[in-house]
């Protein structure tokens, strides 16, 4: 009597996606070493660095920094370099994919977003359209 083999199924395995997931916002060490100065001189210290997108300035939005002592119900929290970012959900679509640096110019120090989502920035250079 011949025996036949059935063919072993083979489970295929669970996908996993191996890609950090993108953050909102993204902060340089330059800029991630200052918020940390700034924060470790504050009483009491912070927990963490709140960044945001407000309505207002001649182009529409303006950018925010604050320090929180936790998120919110609608916040992303993420960790850069041990620094926690809370960042609301509104703000977060307008955040997509900008960068935090913070530079020292003859001119004056201060923190600059480059946002890929700005269609056009006010003359000063505090507020931007998307």
């Amino acid at each position: 009597m011949a025996t036949t083999s059935i063919p072993e199924v083979q489970t295929p395995s669970p996908v996993t996606d191996t890609k950090p997931k993108a953050l909102p916002v993204s902060l340089t060490p330059h800029a991630v070493a200052k918020v940390k100065e700034i924060m470790a001189q504050q009483n009491p210290t912070p927990t963490g660095l709140r960044v945001g997108v407000v309505g207002g300035g001649c182009s529409g939005f303006s950018y925010s920094m604050s320090f929180e002592n936790g998120a919110g119900a609608m916040d992303k929290t993420f960790e850069v370099d041990g620094l926690k970012v809370y960042v609301d959900a509104t703000s977060a679509m307008y955040l997509n994919g900008c960068l935090v640096d913070y530079v020292e110019t003859l001119e004056g120090a201060g923190f600059k977003f480059e946002n890929p989502n700005v269609k056009s920035t006010c003359g000063c250079g505090s507020s931007f359209n998307v």
